[in-house]
């Protein structure tokens, strides 16, 4: 069974339905390819997809260990390269609202490095992930 209808629109603009919730995502081609950038781009998403699969699955490792990460941001940098063009590089900077120990550093970072979409990635797209421990 699906998961996403997306409809192409026209003008360079998708719309696609999570088919369970009914939610509705629009996305435009960026203005560097033609496109208004009035709306995520299908590139912009990919990256999005790699930063809230980090921090989901960090928030289920801190329920199971009892860490609270509530209010933990993540600022998300994409790089284009031509030929083909692509996602070349994803940098990821964590900013948590409080300090960690070291165990707890440890439980997040596995969980964040470990997340399906990070490991689905193609190993040629760098991963640049800063947790911002300040050590």
């Amino acid at each position: 069974m699906a998961t996403i209808s997306t409809t192409y629109l026209g003008d360079l603009r998708t719309e696609a339905t999570h088919l369970q919730s009914g939610t509705k995502i629009i996305t435009d081609a960026p203005t560097d390819n033609q496109g208004k950038g009035e709306a995520f781009s299908p590139t912009d998403l990919l990256a999005e997809s790699l930063a809230g699969c980090m921090l989901t699955t960090m928030g289920i490792a801190a329920r199971t260990h009892g860490i609270n990460m509530d209010n933990t941001q993540c600022e998300v940098t994409k790089i284009m390269a031509p030929n083909p063009r692509r996602v070349a590089e994803v940098k990821i900077k964590l900013k948590f609202p409080q300090e960690y120990d070291e165990k707890d550093r440890k439980i997040l970072e596995g969980a964040a490095l470990g997340c399906p979409v990070i490991v689905s990635l193609h190993p040629d797209l760098t991963k640049t992930v800063d947790f911002g421990w300040g050590d």
